[in-house]
């Protein structure tokens, strides 16, 4: 970053900051990861100079030539990846990618039935502050509260009184498989269209080790970072043909304009990365990953959301296990280098700023090489942390320490 350096060293010393803070802190938060060397520097590349509006072969500016092959390969070995027929590349972001799947099945004013977002949903599932719940009379199912998992009768029963347009599936925070064949029958039942949104658990899905959608859902979305380990970005993804065409035009011109064709490029590099054989190995060691984390919690007398996981992320209920807030913890964990996120859990009683719980995950660490035993003496850690979070000694003793495991695993 020499130029950068001469040119801005403002934004050079923040980003070198930052640098050191992904260095030595544990990244615990599950929407994350570490992107390769290759990713950055498709993401840093001069295709951020294209301007590129429509789709290959199809554009408004001329000079796009080799942004079409860039972008046709995006598409070509996304197909691959989940063995569908037809899919898009250019959504900014995962909330975009839905704003358009949305679009493209329902009407202005529509039913959307989605999880609720203190049982593990997100704000584009019909939440009242985003467009999905404004937009749309939205509703939603949520889990037991004793089980912490869904109960795809109770959500039968929701659908079949509500009678949605649309029903969504997938979350953000719910440890547990998803069954979209039952999800799938619901729709049927009821007549409403099914969308799945797999930004979580989309990595799992790829390489096997979670059912699929495909077959079962209208339309499927996701992120491209997260478990997929690719830029900042979303995809939408399925198996119709009209409904194909509905959603292009739906996303463009009618929720973006130009694409970033710099960040498809990173994400053709992302999915090649995909298909490569280690990547399942690396899957199936952030579920390990996780299992061991969560296991050590339990172990600890934790209260663990559904009493473990299937993916890639658990929640703890700290404010039952240990009298304090997710906020808390969140401040606190900040404090000795390990990052999380305070989040809701079913059944909250606390306001969202505040939560009784935290969302742990294990897909950037894993990344970094960590393995199941460095995840249970991370779990340790938390839990000593928490035990001593007035022995500002204690904490910078444990700062140190997670200084020094982050040393073995650096970021590249």
């Amino acid at each position: 970053m020499d130029f950068l350096k001469e040119e801005d060293r403002e934004i050079f010393n923040l980003i070198e900051l930052e640098h050191k803070r992904q260095n030595e802190h544990i990244e615990l938060i599950a929407s994350e990861n570490f992107v390769s060397k290759a990713v950055l520097e498709a993401q840093g590349s001069i295709l951020t100079n294209k301007y590129a509006e429509g789709y290959p072969s199809k554009r408004y500016y001329g000079g796009c030539e080799f942004i079409d092959k860039i972008e046709d390969l995006a598409r070509e070995r996304l197909k691959k990846l989940f063995n569908v027929k037809y899919v898009n590349v250019q959504a900014h972001s995962g909330s975009s990618a839905n704003m358009a799947a949305i679009r493209s099945l329902i009407n202005h004013g529509d039913k959307i039935l989605g999880m609720s977002l203190d049982a593990g949903g997100h704000l584009t599932h019909g939440y009242k502050l985003s467009f999905s719940g404004q937009d749309y009379q939205s509703f939603t199912y949520g889990v037991n509260e004793e089980t912490g998992r869904i109960d795809y009768e109770e959500v039968r029963k929701t659908a079949l009184e509500i009678k949605p347009n649309l029903i969504i599936c997938g979350a953000s925070a719910y440890p547990r498989e998803i069954d979209f064949k039952k999800f799938k029958e619901i729709a049927d039942e009821c007549g409403a269209y099914l969308m799945a949104d797999i930004a979580h658990i989309a990595g799992l899905i790829a390489t096997g080790l979670h059912n699929s959608p495909v077959g079962y859902a209208d339309v499927i979305t996701s992120t491209t970072h997260k478990t997929l380990r690719g830029p900042r970005g979303g995809i939408i993804m399925c198996n119709d043909e009209e409904l194909a065409k509905k959603i292009d035009r739906t996303l463009f011109p009618g929720c973006q304009g130009g694409p970033l064709e710099h960040i498809i490029a990173a994400k053709a590099v992302a999915f090649k990365e995909d298909l490569e054989p280690s990547y399942k190995v690396y899957m199936e060691n952030v579920v390990k990953n996780a299992k061991a984390l969560a296991d050590e919690f339990v172990k600890l007398g934790y209260k663990v959301i559904s009493g473990g996981t299937d993916n890639h992320l658990l929640l703890i209920d700290v404010k039952t296990s240990k009298g304090v807030t997710g906020k808390e913890v969140e401040d606190l964990l900040q404090k000795v280098n390990i990052t999380v996120n305070k989040n809701s859990i079913p059944g909250d009683k606390e306001r969202p700023a505040y939560t009784s719980g935290i969302r742990l995950g294990t897909p950037a660490m894993t990344t970094k090489g960590y393995s199941e035993e460095d995840f249970r003496h991370v779990a340790h850690i938390i839990d000593e942390a928490i035990n001593n979070k007035n022995d500002d000694d204690y904490l910078l003793k444990l700062k140190e320490e997670v200084i020094e495991l982050n040393k073995k695993h650096p970021t590249f």
